[in-house]
């Protein structure tokens, strides 16, 4: 029996004012997870979890997120997963409306920002990093929903119930391929006559939905597994950990690396390749084995030199 898949036609705009100008989901998403951040660090520093003063966590957060997640993530991903665009147009890094942040690239960020932050102000690196690590699962969160609006960063393919088509497939096409599927949008109507035209079409032209429900491949919304794991259950496990397990300084950095490197590689089982494999690793997963490494040495470090914050003290 064939099923009626949904074809994703969500706007990447919540306000559309005219050409690309307009209110985008992705930086409702930024603003969202920022937003909740610093509630969430503020109740952790007035409970005594953190060195940081509570009227200094909304500065700190601000210049984490534009120097750390922001600079670092866009950063990451030209590096990681477009080189040669960006060494062809450097420029293309301040183009963050099309999209292209990468986690690993984030969290590299976040992490040197803070080491500098903490040296500067005199605060334990370690105890810092501890309670980012809590919220930041928040703005992954947003920020994979973001990727789901926008259609982008899709799962590989399949035939459950709940796949969904994507119409920014169409972009990977080859050549020939294109072509052809240019041309039958094109006899649809004749509006139709470049991929983007296609993909914004597909919510008004119930005749384009048809054609592409046989053309597009079923696939899985790996964006929202992931959100799922790398936002939902990675903050509920590591709030528990930090409010009611008693830990030195660094040991929750160092489950967070581990654990988001082993949800992020079963994650990326379900999501199609963004760039080439390496010993049949996706990149998202080869870059994630340095995680777990990374994650073992703040464990070390937390066991060799252990150090509480001040809700944990006699």
């Amino acid at each position: 029996m064939c099923l009626a898949y949904y074809i994703h036609d969500l706007s990447p705009f919540l306000i559309h004012f005219s050409g690309g100008i307009g209110i985008r989901w992705y930086g409702v998403a930024y603003l969202a997870g920022f937003v909740i951040g610093i509630l969430l660090y503020r109740r952790l520093a007035v409970r005594g979890y953190s060195d940081l003063r509570p009227d200094h966590v909304a500065d700190f957060i601000t210049m984490a997120a534009l120097f750390g997640v922001l600079l670092g993530g866009r950063l990451g991903y030209m590096l990681f997963y477009d080189t040669a665009r960006f060494f062809h147009n450097p420029l293309v890094i301040v183009q963050v409306w099309d999209g292209g942040m990468a986690s690993h690239g984030g969290i590299l960020g976040l992490t040197l920002f803070t080491l500098w932050y903490a040296q500067n102000h005199r605060i334990s690196f370690c105890n810092l990093t501890d309670n980012l690590v809590v919220v930041g699962p928040v703005g992954v969160f947003f920020g994979r929903c973001a990727n789901f609006i926008n259609g982008e960063l899709y799962g590989r393919i399949t035939d459950v119930s709940w796949a969904v088509q994507f119409p920014k497939e169409i972009l990977f096409y080859p050549t020939d391929r294109l072509q052809a599927v240019l041309d039958r949008a094109g006899e649809i109507n004749p509006s139709f006559s470049s991929p983007d035209a296609i993909i914004q079409g597909v919510d008004s032209s119930p005749a384009l939905r048809a054609y592409l429900a046989t053309e597009l491949a079923p696939r899985f919304p790996s964006q929202l597994l992931e959100a799922a794991l790398e936002g939902v259950f990675l903050f509920l496990l590591l709030w528990i950990l930090r409010t009611r397990v008693r830990l030195p300084d660094g040991a929750l950095t160092g489950i967070f690396f581990i654990a988001y490197a082993l949800v992020r590689i079963g994650g990326e089982c379900f999501r199609e390749p963004d760039a080439p494999t390496t010993a049949g690793l996706t990149r998202g997963q080869f870059l994630s084995l340095f995680m777990i490494a990374v994650g073992f040495v703040f464990l070390l470090w937390s066991w060799l030199r252990p150090r509480y914050p001040r809700a944990w003290k006699p």
